[in-house]
């Protein structure tokens, strides 16, 4: 980045009224690099053990491999498609051993030193990509109500409410390999919020509500606000919640100390 600037941030999780917690989430600072963070959400699928299993599993391979990563000779988006793929294997692996069918959605985010970010998605869980208030980008899921959107069929209003809204048509621990899409920002600006967040979260917001409490609040605030009303507007039915929200803020220059002159 041009100017200075430092990064708020927050993490929040809650089993919302499941009764186990099958999400995880996690933001991370390098050991090595100072100003280089990883943010990863992890929603879990498949009974009570299995679906935390597999969350369990992303997060495992996730600090793996942020520990060796390193911002000035690795390639960030080849970094993240790794983690999709190695913790894929792995959780295929725990089906097998435990005769379960384990899976996980994943989204993951990567800044780095000089303000570049890298993220990439399996699933619906979803990073979002704020400015001053206005979204800039999201993820799209990997979901049969997705493909309807994408063909026209339904609106994202419509999608929300669908009845078929919790098919996936992607994730880690399936059959099929999973997808890994990837995005990348080139330069973060002040201003700039990400948030990553599972479908417990998301699914009670419209995108223009989520941008106006992440401008409004600080992010742990956010977070907070986030996780209490999406409980509300969820009646006694709502899934496991967890997001992370990520915020760029300018820092004042210094000043230079006034120097008087001596007079003649």
């Amino acid at each position: 980045m041009s100017k200075p600037f430092r990064i708020t941030a927050s993490t929040g999780i809650h089993k919302g009224d499941r009764d186990y917690q099958q999400d995880q989430v996690a933001l991370l600072s390098h050991p090595r690099y100072n100003g280089c963070v990883l943010g990863v959400v992890a929603d879990g699928m498949g009974g009570r053990s299995g679906g935390r299993k597999a969350s369990d599993q992303v997060m495992m391979t996730a600090r793996q491999l942020f520990e060796r990563y390193s911002p000035d000779s690795d390639d960030a988006t080849t970094m993240l498609k790794n983690l999709v793929n190695e913790a894929h294997i792995v959780i295929r692996l725990t089906a097998i051993s435990s005769e379960q069918e384990p899976h996980s959605t994943l989204a993951a985010f990567i800044i780095n030193p000089r303000g570049d970010c890298h993220w990439v998605h399996a699933g619906d869980s979803r990073i979002y990509h704020f400015h001053d208030g206005a979204l800039v980008h999201r993820t799209l899921d990997h979901s049969y109500v997705q493909a309807l959107v994408d063909r026209g069929e339904i609106t994202e209003a419509e999608a929300n409410n669908h009845p078929h809204s919790n098919i996936l048509v992607g994730c880690l621990g399936a059959e099929n390999d999973p997808p890994a899409t990837p995005h990348l920002i080139p330069q973060l600006q002040p201003g700039d919020v990400l948030l990553a967040c599972s479908d417990g979260v998301w699914h009670y917001f419209s995108p223009n509500e989520l941008a106006a409490v992440i401008a409004g609040l600080s992010p742990r605030e956010a977070t907070e606000f986030l996780i209490d009303k999406a409980r509300t507007r969820a009646r006694g039915g709502g899934d496991n919640l967890s997001l992370v929200i990520v915020k760029i803020e300018a820092l004042a220059e210094e000043k230079k100390p006034l120097r008087l002159t001596p007079g003649p």
